[in-house]
């Protein structure tokens, strides 16, 4: 079993954007794509950015414990981690690297312990977070106020996780994540 690195943070908050940046630094670590029962947002691609699978075809997966971990996010909404990108990734030697919700990330840590390094992607205040959303350009205003509820909520579990980082100057928060993640591969 190799190492995993997991990412959550609430909607918004650029952990994806800390994810792509890390990916360049790091050869030997490997996006794991999550399957998600909701549409395609913008240029997402399947099987790049998310598997996307129908609601019916996810409750299959499900049936058929295809999945390490799963969570119904919204409403109608589920997203999980397919064992077969665990395996897959780990069969090349890499170090698995999640971006999950913040739910998925605490079941993540819970199911692989010390193998495990779990980062909260913090935004500097639930106003930058609400900004960053409506700049976006892809949620409904009704929907960026969910997000935003939602938000305030996953916060108050930022401490479940083994590290939090602030993002409010991204290179700052990929500077101090870098440091985060050297030290977590350097140990045995």
């Amino acid at each position: 079993m190799g190492k995993i690195v997991i990412f959550s943070a609430p909607s918004g908050s650029g952990k994806t954007t800390i994810v792509r940046e890390l990916l360049k630094r790091y050869p030997d670590m490997e996006f794991s794509v999550s399957a998600t029962s909701r549409r395609p947002r913008g240029a997402e691609k399947d099987g790049t950015d998310y598997y996307f699978l129908s609601e019916e075809e996810f409750r299959k997966a499900v049936e058929e414990d295809r999945f390490v971990e799963w969570e119904e996010v919204y409403k109608g909404t589920c997203y999980g981690t397919l064992r077969s990108e665990i395996e897959r990734i780990w069969a090349k030697g890499n170090t698995i690297l999640f971006d999950v919700d913040v739910m998925g990330g605490m079941n993540l840590k819970r199911i692989f312990g010390e193998k495990a390094c779990s980062i909260f992607i913090m935004p500097p205040s639930v106003g930058e977070l609400r900004r960053r959303l409506v700049g976006r350009g892809t949620d409904a205003p009704d929907v960026i106020e969910k997000r935003v509820a939602k938000a305030e909520f996953e916060m108050t579990k930022a401490p479940s996780f083994d590290h939090i980082v602030v993002n409010d100057v991204l290179a700052d928060a990929v500077a101090e994540t870098v440091a985060i993640l050297d030290k977590f591969k350097a140990a045995k």
